[in-house]
This record gives C-alpha cells, sequence and structure tokens, in this order.
C-alpha cells in the first residue's frame, strides 16, 4: 500500500551562519565600517557573544540568516498547521498538476500517512484504515477517468482525496521564526505529527548553527509553560529528553 514515512532534509542554509549574525551584531554595538565588519569577527570565537544577544532578546540579528528544507512524508493535514506560519517560504508539491492515480503511483496507491493513534490500536485498525484508502483511490481513479483524464481531471477529482495524503514541502525560514516554530511545535501539546517535523528540523539546524539553537525547543526549556491549566504537566521530563537538566 501506499503508507510513508516522514523524511527531512536541511537543503540550504546561508553560509557561516554564525558569522553572519555576529557581523550584523558588531555593526549595532561599535563604530566599524561595513568593509571592516567580517574583519573584525574573523578568527574570533562567536559563541559566547551570540549567546549574549539571545539573553538581551536582540533577536533581529539572527534574521539575517536563513535556512531550507525538504521534507515529505506528510500529510495535508500537518500542511494547514504549518503554514500557519507566516513568516516562512513555501513550496508544495500540486495535486492539480500532479495525478494521484493508482496507474501513477509505484505502490498502486497514493502516499498516505497512518496516525500514530491508529497504530496503537494494532494490526487490525492499520488494516482498515488502509482499506479505506484503498477506496479512496477507487474513487479517485473513477472521478479522473469520468472528467477526462490528464490535468484538467486531477484539479477536482482531488476533492475526495483525504487529510491523511502525503505531500511534500520546500519551506525556508529564518532563524528567529525557526526558534519561534520549535517553541510551539516541540511543545508536548502540539499534534504528534508536526511535533515529530519540528524536532527533526532542530536536529538539523543544530548541527549548522549550535549556539544558536542551544536552547531552541519549548518554552519550557527556559521559562515557565505558557499553556497555564492546559500544560501537559511533564517539563522536568520535557527537559531531561532535550538535554537539559
Amino acid at each position: 500500500m501506499g503508507k510513508t514515512n516522514l523524511k527531512v532534509r536541511l537543503l540550504k542554509h546561508t553560509p557561516e551562519p554564525e558569522k553572519t549574525i555576529a557581523m550584523a551584531a558588531r555593526l549595532c554595538y561599535s563604530p566599524s565600517k561595513i568593509d571592516d565588519l567580517a574583519e573584525s569577527v574573523a578568527g574570533k570565537d562567536q559563541q559566547a557573544f551570540i549567546a549574549k544577544l539571545l539573553e538581551m532578546g536582540h533577536l533581529t540579528t539572527i534574521e539575517h540568516v536563513s535556512f531550507t528544507f525538504g521534507i515529505e512524508g506528510v500529510s495535508r493535514s500537518l500542511l494547514a498547521q504549518i503554514t500557519r506560519h507566516r513568516i516562512a517560504s513555501f513550496s508544495v508539491q500540486s495535486q492539480r498538476y500532479v495525478g494521484e492515480t493508482r496507474d501513477q503511483n509505484r505502490q498502486g496507491s497514493f502516499e498516505y500517512v497512518v496516525p500514530e493513534t491508529i497504530f496503537a490500536l494494532g494490526t487490525e485498525a492499520v488494516k482498515e484504515f488502509e482499506e479505506q484508502m484503498s477506496q479512496i483511490q477507487q474513487w479517485y481513479d473513477g472521478w479522473v477517468e469520468k472528467l477526462g483524464g490528464g490535468r484538467e481531471a486531477y484539479e477536482d477529482a482531488r476533492f475526495v482525496l483525504p487529510n491523511a495524503a502525503e505531500t511534500k514541502i520546500v519551506v525556508t525560514m529564518n532563524a528567529r521564526e525557526l526558534r519561534h516554530f520549535f517553541n510551539l511545535r516541540c511543545c508536548q501539546r502540539a499534534q504528534w505529527e508536526i511535533r515529530r517535523l519540528a524536532e527533526e528540523m532542530l536536529n538539523l539546524v543544530k548541527e549548522a548553527a549550535p549556539t544558536v539553537f542551544a536552547d531552541a525547543g519549548p518554552e519550557c526549556l527556559v521559562g515557565p509553560c505558557p499553556e497555564g491549566k492546559l500544560s501537559c504537566g511533564k517539563r522536568a521530563e520535557v527537559r531531561k529528553r532535550f538535554g537539559l537538566n
């Protein structure tokens, strides 16, 4: 069948991201001319300086650094969530131009995401879900045929495809928006699929800019839980999972 798994790649990022941030910040706090900025930060350890910027909340400086991810194996349900993050750029595989007929998929079905809760119910529940996806495949193929086939048919046949249908995304965010994204989506109360995606993205950017993302993650890592009565109550457990005491 067409079950799929999450895959995330960091396709590209600003070269020497922490040096770029340091140059922007040095301009704010010194009389240096533009031509002198690169020389003023060259060969210096910028970790303490960047950590201080983050502590001060001087976050405009980290907006100069951006990261581009290639994401696949996620559902249309997740797409509706991630595109709520306004300060980001998205390119999404189109169901208008990319057909999902049985013949166009190597596995004989459109790819889809099976929710964790259904997996937890056992093999019979997963089988039932797969049978439902197979039925939807038949409906989709039927509408493509009735609508004449080809690209124009895909446009309206897609209306029967479920939120479980897989999509592929290229997304770019700057470092400030990424930290905000991790605050919200690494939280235990975030929906499981986007939380898993956020954690994968965080692991990748930590390798590229370790100081910038050293304390990134759910807000309870660095302060009280903002959820109030809706808190998961697992702050100690979450901090331990993210490597904090």
